[in-house]
């Protein structure tokens, strides 16, 4: 463990968050995974477990509005309002089961809930990580929450399949709900810097008192434009048309994989895939602080590879073989959250953050929810297989468009990346005057 990284783990303020992370998304991967394989036990319908799956992704659409209320409104009121209100919601599956209840409707109806409890999580992280850790541990910490928000939440997919196959769904939810209630408490603990302590400057009296209601919603519109216009004629506009191409690829593969999965064996073998997945991207997560030095746009192209993996997984006929191939697919996944995080956080000021955050995020994930509901229609038309197969031309896509553009090809590497080399310093300039 490098110096950085001590020092990193000494900071009681990221641990209480990187554990409350842990805990919410182990949550969070819980409830989706037993919502999912519910409906197509319920249904036997690749289209209802797309329409569902795409509802509990709305957040990534939905989630530029969040962004000025992240930027505005106290975090920690946030963060454990959030999974109180989740917990709680969760706990109606188990007594619908109890009643005899519990049918398709009922998950639509629960869905949304859980979908708005969730909404400002999206871009919360990136706002709040610079407001607790200093700016050259960031790449470090960008890592290990990857490690929890990419990668081990994952891992309780595949736990959520084998405790669904022996203990039922309605335990699972039970279980769910403690999960929150503890994220709760860790968030409880947490001493959030403001934008303005983080980026070194002093606050005036205005804005050490607080935002109101009132403020939030006349500079509403304001604020969405602000991380408009930063992005606007920048690098990042073709960067978030390759993430959105790699979120459409993910919404489709989410919306079809328990069909995949009991194709191959059940429950069990749907959480395995689910933990192949996560455990490629925990993989590249890990690694991404080592390519840092690695030119940005050099690493873009190792997603010719994975579609390759992506591809071998559904042809082969080893089910072991295809989780495992199927887990490498998502290496150079994980890797790219990493340093895509550290980018913004470098050549982007605190203060704006989460407006640019939920701004990419709701250009690149709007395509997730979408390609869930292609992805079910297309699995009941063609059959999940060849679906299967189809999205592996997503990351294949990534790869030929940056091998065609040379402006992207060329991108410095994260640990020397300047604002200017993504042609984002007058606009940047321009606003915090």
């Amino acid at each position: 463990m490098t110096v950085l990284n001590r020092i990193l783990w000494r900071n009681a303020d990221f641990r209480r968050f990187f554990a409350g992370q842990f805990v919410t998304n182990a949550g969070d991967s819980l409830y989706t995974v037993a919502m999912l394989w519910i409906a197509f036990e319920l249904s036997g319908s690749t289209l209802v477990t797309g329409a569902l799956n795409a509802i509990l992704l709305l957040p990534w659409l939905l989630q530029v509005f969040a962004g000025p209320l992240v930027d505005r409104l106290p975090l920690g009121y946030v963060l454990v309002g959030s999974q109180v209100v989740q917990g709680t919601v969760v706990l109606a599956l188990p007594l619908a089961a109890a009643t005899g209840y519990l049918e398709v409707g009922v998950l639509f109806a629960v869905a949304p809930l859980l979908m708005l409890a969730s909404l400002l999580m999206a871009p919360m992280e990136t706002a709040l990580l610079p407001r607790i850790v200093d700016d050259e541990r960031l790449s470090s910490a960008n890592s290990a929450l990857s490690t929890v928000t990419l990668g081990l939440d994952m891992v309780f997919d595949a736990l959520g399949g084998v405790f669904i196959a022996v203990f039922g769904a309605t335990a699972l939810f039970l279980a769910d709900s403690v999960t929150f209630a503890a994220a709760a408490l860790l968030f409880a603990g947490i001493r959030i810097r403001t934008a303005t302590e983080a980026d070194g400057r002093t606050e005036s009296d205005d804005e050490t008192a607080g935002p109101t209601v009132r403020s939030v919603l006349r500079s509403y519109v304001l604020d969405l434009r602000d991380g408009i216009a930063v992005l606007r004629g920048t690098v990042f506009v073709e960067l978030v048309l390759t993430t959105a191409v790699a979120n459409f690829t993910t919404g489709l593969t989410l919306a079809i994989l328990p069909a995949f999965g009991d194709s191959l064996g059940g429950p069990a073998i749907y959480g395995l895939l689910l933990d192949a997945l996560g455990i490629g991207r925990l993989i590249g997560s890990f690694a991404g602080p080592w390519f840092e030095g690695v030119p940005y746009g050099r690493m873009l192209l190792v997603q010719g590879a994975a579609a390759c993996c992506w591809l071998a997984a559904v042809l082969v006929s080893s089910p072991a073989l295809t989780v495992v191939l199927f887990g490498l697919a998502w290496v150079p996944s994980g890797i790219s959250g990493v340093l895509s995080s550290t980018l913004d956080q470098r050549v982007f000021p605190a203060g704006l953050l989460g407006r640019i955050s939920a701004t990419k995020g709701t250009a690149s994930g709007a395509t997730l929810p979408l390609g869930s509901l292609i992805g079910g229609a297309v699995g009941e038309t063609l059959g999940t297989t060849i679906t299967m197969a189809l999205a592996a031309s997503g990351f294949g896509f990534i790869a030929g468009y940056i091998l065609l553009r040379p402006r992207l090809r060329q991108l410095p590497a994260v640990r020397v990346a300047k604002p200017n080399d993504f042609d984002i310093q007058a606009e940047t300039e321009q606003i915090l005057e």
